[in-house]
């Protein structure tokens, strides 16, 4: 499958999934379209958080936080570049500070949790890689990428969760479909 010719929708990773327990959302959406979907944990732990992030999820700059950080993988080639982030109060100890596979998916697990996604605020930027994000994306050095930024709220309307996701344009097209009323 060409991944140019990749149309992504983010309403799949805002609500957890069912079934089996084992599926995620990345997973599923890469086999719906007759690739394989993967992701590679290379980090998770409490890290001081950065700027942008503290912003996003209302905490001081440095203060601890727990970040997931993956590859993730169409058909054994990256394509995104993905830096999770949750308020340390509501992570630590839990599987979202390990580097294993969370069963259900970690937006299951932060409903089980009492924070349940309601309201999800996205913002894209087009910019050029840094040289470790060119390696890691296999990208030339002419080649932008997108970066989506990501954050849920929870009924509270509490940030519980921040993405940070960094994929080559032109392997990705993002489709917005907004339903009133």
């Amino acid at each position: 499958m060409g991944t140019g010719d990749w149309v992504s929708t983010s309403m799949p990773y805002l609500t957890p999934q069912g079934g089996d327990g084992q599926s995620d959302a990345w997973a599923a959406e890469a086999a719906a379209k007759g690739g394989v979907g993967t992701q590679r944990i290379l980090h998770a732990g409490e890290t001081p958080a950065p700027e942008a992030v503290a912003a996003l999820l209302g905490v001081a700059v440095g203060s601890p936080v727990v970040v997931r950080r993956r590859v993730i993988e169409l058909d054994g080639e990256p394509c995104e570049l993905t830096d999770t982030y949750y308020p340390v109060d509501i992570a630590r100890g839990t599987g979202l500070a390990e580097t294993r596979r969370i069963r259900g998916g970690a937006v299951a697990l932060l409903a089980g949790l009492g924070h349940a996604g309601v309201r999800v605020r996205e913002d894209v930027t087009a910019r050029m890689p840094d040289a470790e994000e060119r390696e890691a994306l296999r990208t030339g050095p002419e080649e932008p990428v997108l970066r989506l930024a990501r954050v849920t709220l929870d009924r509270r309307d509490r940030p519980v969760q921040v993405d940070l996701m960094t994929m080559p344009a032109h392997r990705q097209r993002l489709r917005y479909e907004i339903t009133i009323g």
